[in-house]
């Protein structure tokens, strides 16, 4: 593989790796399957001390592709209730895929439409998704970047956005963090005065005018926007050699 032949999935999982930099010996906790190949590509490359979950009860030490279970390497047992120790310290930070996300980082993947208790559409309630929001650094994957998702006012707050955390004052304040928001056309933070979205990067071949359209309020866009980080040679390797050689990423985010 060379960075002259690479695939939108790639820019993704780069993209996603990158949301992990500076990050050191935390407990990372990529939810889905471009999330998990993005964080153990963070990992393998520069930022070896991450502890990654298995989604159950332990910590593996595998880059590499497995087959699940047998081939897991563990590295640390990680039952439910130290995850709660790990979570209220801070030292932990996730990727969540929300159903709706405004532009302050509010975001809900419990119900579509109607009130809570009879909504149109249920999805899978509040999970944890309001003390992770809070207690650690959090960051979102969107596989289909849409008008449907980033909404004006999302119909449940599940995880709360940098408004709603101001508004609780210091019981929110001290982790709070919404880092990046990564998409199949785009990377966006909250780095304004005011902490609405702004888009940080476009991925090769996508125009801003194309995030703009797809977005359902007015993002941040400076007078210019670069191109999200192409892999390296080796980040290639790694992905079609050790993490992911079936290409599960393909076929979330096909070109």
């Amino acid at each position: 593989m060379s960075v002259e032949s690479f695939a939108r999935a790639d820019v993704c999982a780069v993209a996603i790796a990158e949301t992990f930099r500076g990050d050191g010996e935390i407990l990372a906790n990529p939810i889905g399957t471009i999330p998990m190949v993005g964080g153990r590509l963070a990992r393998a490359t520069f930022e070896p001390d991450l502890m990654m979950t298995d989604g159950e009860a332990a910590l593996i030490a595998n880059d590499e592709a497995f087959e699940w279970p047998d081939g897991k390497v563990l590295e640390a047992w990680n039952p439910y209730r130290r995850m709660f120790d790990i979570v209220w310290s801070g030292r932990r930070h996730v990727i969540m895929s929300p159903t709706q996300i405004d532009r302050y980082g509010n975001m809900n993947f419990a119900a579509i439409g109607g009130d809570l208790a009879q909504p149109k559409v249920q999805l899978l309630g509040l999970r944890g998704a309001p003390g992770n929001t809070i207690c650690h650094p959090t960051s979102y994957w969107v596989g289909n970047h849409n008008a449907k998702t980033f909404v004006e006012q999302v119909d449940v707050v599940c995880g709360i956005g940098y408004d709603r955390a101001a508004a609780l004052g210091p019981v929110a304040s001290r982790f709070h963090e919404i880092r990046r928001v990564v998409t199949n056309l785009c990377v966006i933070d909250f780095d304004t005065a005011d902490h609405r979205m702004r888009l940080r990067s476009v991925h090769p071949g996508v125009a801003v005018g194309e995030v703009v359209e797809a977005t359902g309020f007015e993002l941040v866009v400076p007078d210019e926007v670069p191109v999200s980080r192409l892999p390296t040679d080796e980040e290639l390797r790694l992905l079609y050699e050790v993490i992911d050689p079936t290409n599960l990423r393909g076929k979330e985010v096909p070109d």
